[in-house]
């Protein structure tokens, strides 16, 4: 939480207290405040467990944490469920290292990305290399550049 707090700023922090408030003033308000940190928190874990409690047995193992967007995102594409939707296959098959790296990507489905792309029961010719340089004929497709997107 205060991990970007350096002990320099700690310490100004501490001796702005001390000033403030006073050496006989700083226990009690301490005191104080840790009390309420406390109420707040014991709140927080009685409303947690009241809404557990009334959604029932099916979310026992419901964590607030997964409402945040970026959590809930992170989970349902990058994590270990069982990938109802081939999003792991997909992952593999678009792996822009093998592009870098000038391998051969992974096969989807038993379809390479080498001479023909699969559509439909449609075959469409691969494009033509980069800087052939030959004018398009009518309804013929321009090259497709990867290092131009």
């Amino acid at each position: 939480m205060f991990s970007d707090v350096g002990s320099l700023e700690i310490l100004t922090l501490v001796i702005m207290a001390i000033v403030i408030f006073g050496p006989d003033k700083l226990p009690k308000l301490i005191q104080d405040t840790m009390g309420f940190i406390r109420k707040i928190r014991s709140f927080a874990d009685n409303a947690k467990e009241d809404i557990r409690s009334e959604l029932g047995p099916e979310f026992k193992d419901f964590e607030f944490e997964d409402l945040h967007p970026k959590t809930f995102v992170r989970k349902q594409l990058m994590g270990d469920n069982e990938d109802p939707l081939g999003l792991k296959e997909m992952r593999e098959g678009l792996d822009i290292r093998s592009v870098l790296d000038d391998k051969p990507a992974p096969t989807v489905n038993g379809h390479g990305r080498a001479g023909t792309v699969s559509m439909d029961k449609s075959t469409v010719p691969a494009p033509a290399a980069a800087g052939a340089g030959a004018p398009l004929g009518p309804g013929e497709r321009p090259p497709f550049d990867p290092d131009a997107t």
